[in-house]
C-alpha cells in the first residue's frame, strides 16, 4: 500500500513527461499495472475472479 506522501506526489505534474507515476486506483500499488484497467496485477485478478469487471473472461484450454 503507498504512502499518503508518495500518492500526493505522483498526482503532481512532472517536470519530464518521462517521470509520470500510474498508479492503480484501488491500492495505490504502481508496479504491475494496466493502462487498459488502472489497476495493478493483483486488484485486476480480484475483480476479474469476482467477474466485476466487463468483457474479462478467464481462459482455459
Amino acid at each position: 500500500m503507498a504512502t499518503e506522501a508518495q500518492i500526493v506526489k505522483s498526482k503532481r505534474k512532472p517536470k519530464f513527461s518521462t517521470r509520470i507515476v500510474r498508479r492503480c486506483w484501488r491500492c495505490g500499488r504502481q508496479r504491475g499495472y494496466m493502462r487498459d484497467f488502472n489497476l495493478c496485477r493483483i486488484c485486476f485478478r480480484e475483480l476479474a475472479n469476482r467477474n466485476e469487471l466487463p468483457g474479462v473472461t478467464k481462459s482455459s484450454w
